[in-house]
């Protein structure tokens, strides 16, 4: 037997900490099972065992696996530190938004261990309520961790797309993530992000048709018809979200995408209902990123104008 299996094996407890803990330990964790100082030393010299810092070790010379990471991450970390952000979504059950470093989120003004796959935020809110224990690691709760990831990132687009994949992948409410973005107050993105929650729990009356109306009463364009109904190829009576009727007999008519059409199945029910609805020669048809109008308003209102005038010519 080597000498690291004999050493494992010699101290009570030793082997099913390291098992629970993917071969990361801390220093006090040994000292408590009675491993004195001079048989760390013995184990690094033998290069059974190597540090990673001063207070945690890992018992064996490979590459350190995803989850030893996490166990690094917060055995070098102060009390009340957590796995939050990214990382706490993935553990919790978030796929699609695999991000490769680790996050952990400390108090403002502690120290933590620092390492090339290790992210560390210095929160201001590290409230110790907002974590719950995952095989034994602190991991911040689904709320806590989707406003922070949307907010520690320099895309608006991306904190929108999260808190609708949150909710769509069934991890959180809408109204428990518009009550957690009211609890946080000032972060990045905030309007964004809570825009987004209410577009994907939105119906007829979505906060991002009401905007889009608002936008084109305010540029001086013709106001539209909202919800307006229309039989598809089907027979069924269907919805299209805005719609100007021109001279003519012409028509442009708008949908307006919120975040929840990023589901992938929303995505697929929407592009079969643009094909039962068809088109005519009269009929132009848009479909329109809900975010486009708050974010970049006057290039919406350019492609509506474009398009408003070239039917009006054709009158």
């Amino acid at each position: 037997m080597s000498g690291r299996a004999s050493f494992l094996d010699d101290v009570t407890g030793l082997r099913g900490l390291a098992s629970r803990q993917h071969g990361v330990v801390a220093r006090a964790q040994l000292t408590l099972l009675g491993v004195t100082c001079d048989e760390i030393a013995h184990q690094e010299r033998a290069r059974r065992w190597r540090r990673l810092s001063r207070d945690v070790l890992v018992l064996h010379r490979g590459p350190l696996v995803r989850e030893a990471r996490l166990w690094a991450a917060v055995l070098g970390a102060p009390p009340h530190a957590a796995i939050g952000a990214w990382t706490a979504l993935a553990l919790r059950g978030l796929t699609g938004w695999d991000r490769a470093p680790v996050h952990l989120v400390i108090a403002r003004g502690q120290r933590a261990d620092r390492a090339p796959w290790l992210v560390v935020h210095e929160s201001r809110r590290p409230a110790i309520a907002e974590v719950g224990d995952l095989d034994g690691l602190p991991v911040h709760v689904v709320e806590r961790a989707a406003v922070d990831a949307a907010a520690w990132q320099p895309s608006w687009r991306t904190a929108a797309g999260l808190m609708a994949a949150v909710v769509q992948q069934r991890l959180a409410t809408p109204g428990a993530l518009l009550e957690k973005l009211e609890e946080v107050g000032a972060v990045r993105h905030r309007r964004t992000m809570r825009h987004a929650l209410v577009d994907v729990a939105g119906g007829a009356d979505s906060l991002a048709e009401i905007d889009f109306a608002r936008l084109c009463r305010r540029a001086g364009l013709p106001e539209p018809v909202r919800q307006s109904r229309r039989r598809d190829a089907s027979g069924r009576w269907r919805f299209l979200d805005v719609e100007w009727r021109l001279p003519g007999g012409r028509r442009l008519v708008v949908e307006i995408d919120g975040v929840g059409h990023l589901d992938r199945r929303r995505w697929y029910d929407d592009l079969l209902r643009d094909a039962e609805l068809g088109g005519d020669a009269r009929t132009v048809r848009l479909r329109l990123p809900a975010m486009a109008a708050r974010r970049e308003p006057e290039r919406v209102l350019a492609i509506v104008r474009h398009h408003l005038a070239r039917l009006a010519l054709a009158a």
